[in-house]
Formats: C-alpha cells, sequence, structure tokens
C-alpha cells in the first residue's frame, strides 16, 4: 500500500470512531405536531400556569373572607369553672329561716350564644373588601401574563427544534453529495488525473461533515427533548414539527401595536388594578382613624346564672343587647403610619405602571427592527442560496472536464452548505422574532 493510501485509511479510521456516537438509543414514538397544538398542550400542561391559577383561587378565597367581616358573627362559647370554697352568705328572716343570697357553689357552668355585628366602620371594611377584589382581578390578568409567556417558550421551542431538523436535512443532503464528489476524485486519482492530495482533502472534508451531521443529531435531540418537555411528552418521544418554514408577515403598524400593547397587556392591567388596591387599602388605613359601631347581643345559660340574684344553683338563662362605639383616640401613631406605608405602596405602583408605559413603545420598536432585520437577512440569505448552487453547479461541471480541482468543488460544497444554514437560520430568527413581538403587543 502506497503512503498516501496508508494515510488516507488511518485518516478516515480515526474521524469514523471520532464521530461514532458513543450509545444508540432504542425505537420511540413519533409524534406530529403544529405549533398551535403544541402551544394548546403546553398551555393545559403548565406548572406556571397552574400555580397562577391557584394563587387567584387563593385571592378569591381572601374576598369571601373580607366580606365575611362585614356580616354577623354568631359564636356558642361554653364553659367549665372550678372555684374555692366560700361561707355562704344570707339573711335571717321574721319567721327565723336563714334566706341564702350567695351560697357556696364551687362548680360553676356556662354556655353562651354570643352575636357580633359591626354596622358602621367609617368604610373600613368596605375598602378592604375592595381591595381583596381587585387584588383577585389582578391574579387573573397574572394568569394570563403566565400563559403568554409559556406560549412564547413553546414557539421558541417549537421554531428551534425546526431550526435544529432542518439543518440536520441540510447536512446531511450536503453529506451524501460530498461522498459522492469522494468516490469520483477517487476515481480521477486511479486515472491519473489529480493528485492524492485532491483526494485526501475530499476526505477529510467528507469527515468533517459527517461530525457535522452527528452534531446536528444531538442538537435535534435536545431540541426535541426541551419542547417535549413544554408539551408534556413522554421521555423519548420523537417528535415532527408540523410546519412549513415560510417566513412571516406583519399586518400591523408601529402605532396599531403600541396601542394594542397598553390595551392588552395583562401584565398592565394588573398593574392598573394593583394600584387601584393600593389606593383602597390607602383608605382602609385612613378609616382606621374614625369611629366605629357595632351591635352585640348573647344568650346566656349557666349555672349559676350570675346575672340573677340571688345565686342559685340551678340553670337559669339570661340575654344582653347593646350598641358599641369605638374611637381611638390616641394609638400611638398606629394609623397615621398605616396610612403612609399603604400611600408609599400606591406611588410606588404608580411608578412601576408608568415605567411599564415608558418602555413599551421601545419594545416594540425593538421587536419590530428584530423581525425586519431577519427578513432582510433572510432575502440576502436566499439570494446566497441560489448564487452558491449555481457556483457549485459550475464548479462541478468544471472538475468533470478537468479544469477545476477537487479543492474547488470541497469549497463550492461548504459555500452551499453555510448559505443553506444561514437560510434556515434565518426563518427561525424572524419566526422567532415574530412570536416576541406578538408577545409585546399582548397578542
Amino acid at each position: 500500500m502506497s503512503p498516501a493510501a496508508l494515510f488516507r485509511a488511518t485518516l478516515i479510521g480515526v474521524l469514523s470512531l471520532a464521530t461514532t456516537p458513543a450509545f444508540s438509543q432504542g425505537p420511540s414514538s413519533t409524534l406530529t405536531i403544529s405549533l398551535d397544538e403544541a402551544v394548546a398542550r403546553a398551555v393545559g400542561a403548565s406548572h406556571r400556569i397552574a400555580e397562577a391559577k391557584a394563587r387567584g383561587e387563593a385571592a378569591t378565597a381572601i374576598v369571601g373572607e373580607r366580606r365575611a367581616a362585614e356580616r354577623p358573627q354568631v359564636a356558642a362559647v361554653g364553659g367549665y369553672t372550678r372555684t374555692n370554697h366560700v361561707d355562704q352568705f344570707g339573711i335571717l328572716l321574721p319567721n327565723n329561716q336563714l334566706r341564702v343570697i350567695y351560697p357556696d357553689i364551687p362548680d360553676n357552668y356556662r354556655a353562651r350564644l354570643d352575636v357580633q355585628w359591626p354596622i358602621y366602620t367609617s368604610g373600613r371594611l368596605q375598602a378592604i373588601e375592595q381591595a381583596a377584589r381587585l387584588e383577585e382581578a389582578a391574579s387573573v390578568h397574572d394568569v394570563d401574563t403566565t400563559e403568554l409567556d409559556v406560549r412564547l417558550d413553546v414557539t421558541r421551542a417549537f421554531w428551534g427544534l425546526v431550526v435544529a431538523r432542518e439543518s440536520q436535512r441540510v447536512v446531511d443532503e450536503s453529506l451524501a453529495r460530498m461522498r459522492e464528489h469522494v468516490r469520483d476524485a477517487r476515481n480521477q486519482f486511479e486515472a491519473g488525473l489529480i493528485a492524492p492530495n485532491d483526494v485526501l482533502s475530499a476526505e477529510a472534508q467528507e469527515a468533517r461533515q459527517r461530525m457535522l451531521s452527528v452534531q446536528a443529531r444531538t442538537t435535534r435531540e435536545v431540541a426535541e427533548a426541551d419542547l417535549a418537555r413544554l408539551i408534556d411528552a413522554e421521555p423519548g418521544t420523537r417528535i415532527e414539527p408540523d410546519a412549513p418554514l415560510v417566513p412571516p408577515t406583519v399586518d400591523a403598524t408601529f402605532d396599531a401595536l403600541v396601542a394594542a400593547a397598553k390595551e392588552h397587556r395583562p401584565e398592565r392591567q394588573a398593574l392598573i388594578q394593583r394600584v387601584d388596591a393600593a389606593t383602597a387599602r390607602q383608605r382602609a388605613a385612613d378609616a382606621g382613624r374614625r369611629p366605629v359601631v357595632a351591635v352585640a347581643g348573647g344568650v346566656d345559660y349557666a349555672r349559676p346564672n350570675p346575672r340573677i340574684f340571688p345565686r342559685v344553683s340551678d340553670w337559669r338563662e339570661s340575654w344582653d343587647a347593646g350598641v358599641n362605639v369605638s374611637w381611638p383616640l390616641f394609638d400611638g401613631g398606629r394609623a397615621k403610619s398605616e396610612v403612609a406605608e399603604a400611600s408609599a405602596g400606591v406611588r410606588a405602583l404608580q411608578a412601576r405602571l408608568a415605567e411599564f408605559d415608558s418602555t413599551v413603545s421601545l419594545e416594540i420598536r425593538q421587536r419590530l427592527s428584530e423581525l425586519q432585520s431577519n427578513k432582510a437577512a433572510l432575502d440576502a440569505a436566499d439570494a446566497a442560496v441560489r448564487a452558491a448552487t449555481e457556483a457549485r453547479r459550475v464548479v462541478g461541471d468544471r472538475f468533470a472536464a478537468g479544469v477545476a480541482t477537487s479543492t474547488d468543488v470541497v469549497d463550492a460544497q461548504v459555500a452551499v452548505l453555510q448559505a443553506e444554514l444561514d437560510r434556515t437560520q434565518a426563518i427561525a430568527s424572524a419566526r422567532l422574532a415574530e412570536a416576541r413581538l406578538n408577545r409585546a403587543a399582548g397578542r
């Protein structure tokens, strides 16, 4: 064997070992899914959305708790008390009989049905309930926000899988062409038409593209795993994205997108609700400095009943009803501090809302610029694919005629490979930019 042939065989063997996967996967099911189907599955299976909904249910429960504070509160109270023995106290009647007025009764039993009802709180309880209702409404917008984030994550993973799948296809097709070129180069070498180094260069490029094929397959597997996690598919499921690799279209102007974002972005709606809720809590804190009127009453059934004189060791009942007025004249500055805290919370939320409005236009502008630049890059990538494909055809004809070297063919093949990969990446980037624009606009 000649030194050139020995070197060639050694190089091919080393590269083959380097690019062989260390393990093989068993057979797995295949799931063909569109972007809309993937989004629907992810929304239904998302743990983040489930968490946001659970927080919303907690906010709804808090509304019921605040509402209950305005209603009558009825409680049943019972108890037993053991006291020490005391000397009985009585009065001697004219007939020389002792009338016991305060007997020795160490065992005391008591049962009471108690009613409390705040009928006027200077608007405090109403303001607290209103704040809870606004927080409940804000939690609904939090769910919408989380759903939009999940949709964006699924879209990113979906188009990432499309890119990985298309990249693998491009690399595999290029590898097939390179193998054909290697066979042609070997034939020409055996015919004495080209030098050994041309064959070695072609074989080295073929080995490199086999390595790229392995990397592309690994990238696809990772992308599949990411999308499978989001849509709650079984681990190891082979996913075939059902989506044409075509560029997106934008059907809205900048001003329309900004208006839509301010109107539909759930984050903004939640901030508005929370500003109103903080304002209601401020009113509730301020009402803490004003009087509160409540009615109270109850029925006692006790042995002995301390409301009945003289005391007797019998079960007796009694009742009471009244109106209580409470007006905190001095609380050490507590109400004032609560009002200041609530007021600061309102200002903080208002500042956050103003910051959000100030960045909406910038975000929409950035997303539009990304989409437009990606579309321009796609036009350039299309032109590059056409030019590289034609150049490869011309070089192939020249090589067949013996007026071009194997290196020229390899370079032309690499140029086509790079151009097609660039086009695939440009389309996926444009699709992802479209998804980010829709997320920024709240669509």
